[in-house]
């Protein structure tokens, strides 16, 4: 596989998938990617699943003490969280330089559920860092992922990088992605227990769902989170959904499951995933994904849905 070559390009954000097979190739990937950050005093981060993070680690040696390293199976457990919290997070702390960052939020043990927000957030993250000195590598396992994943990565990143060396992404259109999994959410079990809440009603449908969540075993930190992500996703509903919302819970294996609908419709595809610029818009939603194991949504003219995944163990 050929290294990374540096290409700054009219637009200084940069987004390259890194499709490899095996160690090798990962190494050969990344490696100069990494060495190039370093050796231009560059500053750079690497948010990949352990297994990555250990071969990264080994090769780097001493100088792994000047790369950021995080497992992105618990920093980016929750896709929506991917680009305020470690993305931006770090590039961010260096608005003068120019950033690198290997995140590899997509590998083979991902859920079905938890996919469709994988790849929008990897879509999602070209309008979020547009005109920015970033440099973003996604790295694809093309022999552990399925062929959906492989297809969309052509499709989310415009410059792809593989054994043959880099080249132009023809099927690049992120926003098609965010479009194609915007899709209706599975339709609630007929055992959901369902509240409608307002702004008179909210503090019971607040006690509500703890109730539930006690009751089927939620650990108390996570009571915390549940109340947190419930009583700022009927805010939104008051505030954004015509006044009032339908709220509905339920556990599905070891999650449990809670879903806000009301009348509005979310426009800004980035909502809840750009950091908080220390006012309220937009705050409710980052906190959503700062506490949950997983935000899906879909929304249309006609309304949306907003379903929160909190697991039980």
């Amino acid at each position: 596989m050929s290294s990374v070559p540096e290409h700054r390009a009219e637009e200084p954000f940069e987004h390259p998938a890194l499709h490899y097979r095996g160690p090798q190739e990962y190494l050969e990937g990344t490696m100069p990617f990494i060495d190039g950050a370093l050796t231009a005093g560059e500053p750079v981060a690497v948010a990949v699943p352990p297994r990555n993070l250990d071969l990264l680690q080994d090769a780097l040696g001493a100088s792994a003490a000047r790369v950021q390293m995080l497992d992105m199976t618990r920093a980016g457990a929750n896709p929506g969280r991917i680009i305020p919290g470690v993305l931006r997070e770090f590039a961010d702390r260096h608005p003068d330089r120019r950033v690198k960052i290997i995140g590899e939020p997509i590998w083979p043990d991902r859920s079905d559920l938890e996919y469709p927000a994988c790849a929008q957030h990897e879509a999602l993250i070209n309008p979020a860092f547009a005109g920015r000195d970033v440099a973003i590598l996604c790295p694809y396992d093309i022999d552990g992922l399925d062929r959906r994943a492989i297809a969309d990565s052509l499709a989310t990143h415009p410059v792809i990088i593989d054994g043959k060396g880099r080249r132009t992404s023809a099927a690049f259109d992120h926003e098609d992605v965010v479009a194609r999994y915007n899709r209706p959410l599975p339709p609630p079990p007929r055992t959901a227990i369902e509240r409608s809440v307002d702004r008179g009603t909210i503090d019971n449908a607040r006690w509500f769902v703890t109730s539930f969540g006690r009751k089927v075993g939620l650990p108390a930190d996570r009571l915390i989170d549940l109340e947190i992500a419930v009583t700022e996703l009927a805010t939104n509903s008051i505030r954004h959904g015509g006044g009032t919302g339908t709220l509905r819970v339920w556990t599905e294996g070891d999650l449990l499951v809670c879903e806000l609908a009301d009348a509005g419709h979310l426009t800004d595809p980035l909502a809840g995933r750009r950091p908080s610029d220390g006012g309220e818009e937009g705050h409710g939603l980052l906190l959503v994904n700062h506490v949950v194991d997983l935000l899906r949504t879909h929304t249309e003219p006609a309304g949306t849905t907003m379903r929160i995944y909190i697991g039980l163990d």
